[in-house]
């Protein structure tokens, strides 16, 4: 393989072999959560077992050879709606349709707003504790929370409009208020001992799809006024944080029980946007399809920045072809250095407690692959 410098490892996040973070649920902590749905068993029940599951699933991610390790995100059921319902003026509501996916529908749930946005405190600071202690001092206890982007998009939705207007006439308000408790709570995971945040961010996925595009534009949505306001709303949240914590992005075209959502479109559109947010020390970004279109848009990734290629799919359990693979990565290296390349799934394999359809086996398995593939490359 063909590089401009020799290949390099890194000690730090992200990673030449990584993840996005979440895992499939074990039979036990699913019958756990059904029983405490059920009232069978008390919450400190639940929570007894999610610890106990987390504690395994560290030990696995070590034996995995990953080097940076997270909880599965085993005490959420969404990998973004929980993060919302944590904060203060927040409630979660039943809607009468979830979000689409390509043939499924997801449940109907979402963040609305009872009042202005703030934090006071987090669940998700508890957790990352006791992942902090599960971890030990050998690896990275990272830690992942939707884009504020991203809670943005969700009081944006239709039925959230109202009452989003209601307690914030004012637009400028409503991101400054946002800013301000997401930057409280990432503070808090700082104090709790957190120097690995990865900000997740389906935004992205959305303003590039060209069915979703199309739909805004008859809607009378300025996309790239929209996506300026994401970013500025993104790069303020991560800006003035401590220089120790390690801020990565991930962005996502849908992953909900091994489906996509969209049609797919390229990242051309905003990667000069998306790319050009400052304090991200990397971008996860899906490959594994032709529906994220070619490596082009990576030109316009700074030269401090890592891009981590999601170049295999966390949605089924079979192996990628590893020449596929490598051809990928040479193609890349046409428009970024090799040493600035990382890999990874193009997602979690769980973003919600649903789970994709492949097994634990084979999650396992392809995490292996991909360590292989790495370590092969960056000797």
């Amino acid at each position: 393989m063909s590089t401009q410098t020799k290949p390099t490892k890194r000690t730090v996040t992200p990673f030449r072999y990584d993840i996005v973070g979440s895992f499939l649920r074990p039979q036990a902590l699913k019958e756990a959560r059904a029983q405490f749905q059920n009232g069978e068993i008390t919450a400190e029940q639940l929570r007894e077992v999610e610890s106990a599951e987390i504690i395994k699933l560290v030990q696995k991610q070590k034996e995995v050879g990953l080097q940076a390790v997270t909880d599965g995100e085993f005490r959420r059921s969404w990998w973004h709606l929980d993060f919302f319902w944590g904060l203060d003026g927040v409630e979660r509501t039943i809607v009468d349709q979830g979000y689409q996916f390509n043939g499924a529908q997801s449940r109907p749930e979402t963040a609305r707003l009872t009042g202005k946005v703030g934090y006071s405190s987090h669940p998700f600071v508890s957790h990352y504790a006791f992942l902090k202690e599960a971890a030990g001092e050998d690896v990275v206890a990272r830690q992942s929370i939707p884009a504020a982007a991203q809670f943005l998009f969700e009081l944006d939705r239709a039925e959230n409009q109202e009452s989003t207007q209601a307690i914030y006439p004012n637009r400028e308000e409503l991101v400054t208020s946002i800013a301000k408790a997401y930057k409280a709570a990432i503070l808090a995971l700082y104090e709790a001992g957190c120097r690995s945040l990865q900000i997740d961010d389906c935004t992205w996925g959305a303003l590039c799809d060209e069915q979703f595009m199309a739909f805004m534009k008859q809607a009378g949505v300025n996309v790239a006024e929209y996506a300026n306001e994401f970013a500025r709303l993104n790069e303020e949240v991560v800006s003035g944080l401590p220089e120790d914590l390690i801020v990565t992005t991930h962005v996502c075209r849908g992953n909900y029980v091994s489906t996509y959502a969209g049609v797919g479109g390229g990242y051309e559109p905003i990667a000069q946007t998306l790319l050009g947010i400052d304090n991200y020390s990397g971008y996860y970004l899906e490959f594994d399809t032709e529906r994220a279109g070619d490596f082009k848009p990576l030109r316009f990734l700074k030269d401090n920045q890592q891009v981590v290629l999601g170049l295999f799919s966390s949605k089924f359990g079979e192996l990628e072809n590893k020449a596929d693979i490598l051809k990928r990565i040479e193609e890349a290296t046409q428009y970024v250095d090799l040493n600035r390349i990382c890999l990874s799934p193009q997602c979690g394999f769980a973003s919600t407690e649903e789970g994709n359809h492949l097994t634990e086996e084979q999650q396992w398995r392809k995490l292996a692959f991909i360590k292989e593939i790495a370590e092969e490359i960056w000797k």
